[in-house]
């Protein structure tokens, strides 16, 4: 997808499989099943989309997927399935791990951070070896001192390699990264979860992480139980939304099992629709 110059790919970690009523959260299985049909284990499959983005010659990775440090456990309960795995799926634009120059992290859950370190020579190490590591401060203090009901979703094996290592960036607040390249803190998921906007002439695109995980998820009251503020989710849904529609923003949706990028469009009845992009 061409964003006035910025090129930006969607590029592939795989699929997992989550909690149907995880997913879903207040909203019946009678009606979110016609959707996303769940498994014997009442599980969903989830895509794993991260984003590349490559502007001003450098190589930008939205999130970094899941990973391959799963262990056995992991793998029973999420039913991971590789390939693709990232680093082929970046290959395939001809980028190696040591051409990224920043990798933004819209938040520090294990799916979408599990890349950001490798095992090598028996060590935990950056995978991304050049690169800034950015993130918002406030994402990073809860992600190290997880409490009883975060602590499953944050492991440390992601991160403090990072900044033993010397590449974490921390911010606070809403920041242009780069010129056209700006974070959002949008909370509602976590208090320091932020979406990706790419601005450039009279075109936007929105990365909207676990704001707007799926397709699914684009009518309002379609919000995970995963999410520790499920209100603050649904004002900063109602708010973004109008405008992606109004102003017939690029969508790219990092779990949807099927449709990673489109728009948000209202039918003749005035339905929220997701318009897969040609």
């Amino acid at each position: 997808m061409d964003i006035n110059g910025i090129n930006v790919y969607p590029v592939s970690d795989g699929y997992f499989h989550l909690d149907g009523g995880g997913m879903f959260g207040v909203v019946p299985r009678l009606l979110w099943e016609k959707r996303m049909p769940p498994d014997d284990k009442n599980r969903i499959k989830m895509g794993i989309w991260c984003l590349l983005i490559r502007t001003n010659n450098k190589n930008i990775l939205v999130d970094t997927g899941i990973g391959t440090k799963f262990n056995s456990r992991y793998q029973d309960i999420f039913n991971i399935q590789h390939p693709p795995f990232l680093t082929s799926s970046l290959a395939e634009h001809n980028v190696t791990p040591a051409d990224i120059d920043i990798v933004i992290l819209t938040h520090l859950h294990f799916d979408h951070c599990g890349g950001n370190t490798i095992i090598q020579n028996n060590a935990l190490i950056p995978a991304f070896p050049k690169a800034r590591y950015i993130m918002q401060k406030t994402e990073w203090e809860k992600a190290v001192n997880p409490n009883e009901r975060t602590r499953a979703s944050y492991i440390k094996e992601n991160l403090i390699p990072i900044k033993e290592a010397g590449q974490l960036e921390l911010i606070d607040g809403d920041k242009e990264i780069m010129p056209g390249i700006f974070v959002r803190v949008t909370g509602g998921h976590t208090r320091g979860h932020q979406i990706v906007l790419i601005k450039s002439g009279d075109k936007t695109a929105a990365y909207w992480s676990d704001l707007i995980p799926t397709t699914a998820h684009i009518d309002l009251p379609y919000i995970m139980s995963y999410d520790l503020y499920p209100e603050e989710t649904l004002e900063v849904k109602k708010q973004l939304i109008e405008q992606a529609v109004r102003e017939q923003w690029v969508c790219f949706w990092e779990h949807d099992p099927v449709i990673n990028c489109g728009y948000i469009r209202k039918n003749a009845d005035g339905k929220l629709i997701a318009e897969p992009a040609p």
